[in-house]
């Protein structure tokens, strides 16, 4: 149909201008006010031709338009999202993991500085009704801090525990490379949090009463077990929460993704072991009771050893046997 209006106008564009000249010799000889109207017929004609070769313009540009892509991805196609986007992390060269990852370790930072600030300022609230405090606690700071690193582009080492895990299973990534990833990631990860603890203790926005103190001391109170499996439940989240961002193809659809998950482990007291790199950290600077043997101990290897499994387990594994080659192994 394109076509045919396109050859229309041409047509149309070839023989008016014509009948216009055909016009003009036969009244070459006649009155002024003939000619008048002959050259004004004439431009009217050539002034409709541009009109209807512009419209044709517009139609043929509209119809080449691709279509918008979904809002969201069905299942399988958020798992392929996400094997790609663990193939790319498994690729990375090692001095873009570490300068990634120090700014993952920054943003998950900023993340539990905002959610210690709004917590620590709930006091009255966390008595008369700490149900709503947590909910408070949850809703402001991590899942902004996600975000960033999945909208920033950033190297989170529990994140990659699930996405080069998958790649992996699917031949897309090597054993090796998942080791890489994860470990730089993790040490790159540390250290932009301890980064962001020495800034924030030069502020002053923090003091020995403020939340991280107590924060400090209850993280690593906890027994191993306990620590650990909070470590499996959180990473789960999380691990959930970057696999339905993935999912999304806008801004919006994204941080909804991240939003209620990484608000639910932390307003269900789980435990995520680069926030704790900051928020236990911020503690010990600030004066908590706390030794640094005591938290990487009693807190940071516990979690870490459940967040490996929360995100490679029960997030990587189980959906490569439900979408990909290790469900296809059984039939």
């Amino acid at each position: 149909m394109l076509n045919m209006k396109t050859l229309s106008s041409s047509t149309n564009i070839v023989t008016r201008p014509q009948n216009c000249l055909a016009q003009k010799a036969n009244v070459k000889s006649s009155s002024v006010v003939s000619r008048h109207f002959v050259s004004k017929n004439c431009f009217d004609t050539r002034k409709k031709i541009q009109v209807r070769s512009n419209r044709t313009r517009v139609v043929t540009m509209v119809a080449a338009a691709p279509a918008n892509p979904p809002a969201l991805v069905p299942p399988p196609g958020a798992f392929q999202a996400a094997v790609a986007l663990g193939e790319k992390k498994a690729n990375l060269p090692v001095d873009k993991i570490v300068v990634m990852g120090m700014m993952a370790g920054w943003m998950i930072g900023f993340g539990a500085f905002l959610a210690a600030s709004i917590g620590g300022a709930c006091t009255q609230m966390a008595v008369q009704n700490p149900g709503l405090a947590k909910m408070v606690t949850g809703a402001f700071g991590l899942p902004f801090g996600l975000l960033m690193v999945l909208v920033c582009g950033a190297e989170l080492f529990t994140g990659n525990t699930a996405l080069v895990t998958a790649a992996v299973y699917e031949g897309k990534a090597t054993v090796g490379q998942l080791i890489k990833s994860c470990t730089v990631s993790y040490f790159a990860n540390f250290a932009g949090s301890l980064a962001l603890v020495w800034f924030v203790f030069q502020t002053g926005l923090f003091s020995a009463t403020s939340a991280p103190v107590g924060i400090a001391v209850a993280k690593t109170s906890v027994p191993f077990m306990a620590a650990f499996c909070k470590g499996v439940l959180c990473n789960f989240l999380v691990c959930i929460g970057i696999w339905q961002a993935s999912a999304a193809n806008d801004l919006a659809g994204k941080a909804v993704g991240v939003w209620f998950p990484i608000s639910a482990f932390v307003a269900l007291g789980l435990e995520h072991s680069v926030a704790n790199m900051f928020l236990i950290p911020m503690g010990i600077a600030l004066g908590a009771k706390v030794t640094w043997a005591q938290f990487i101990t009693a807190n940071l290897i516990p979690v870490t050893l459940g967040n490996i499994v929360g995100g490679a387990v029960f997030v990587a594994t189980m959906y490569c046997y439900i979408f990909g080659k290790l469900g296809q192994s059984t039939k």
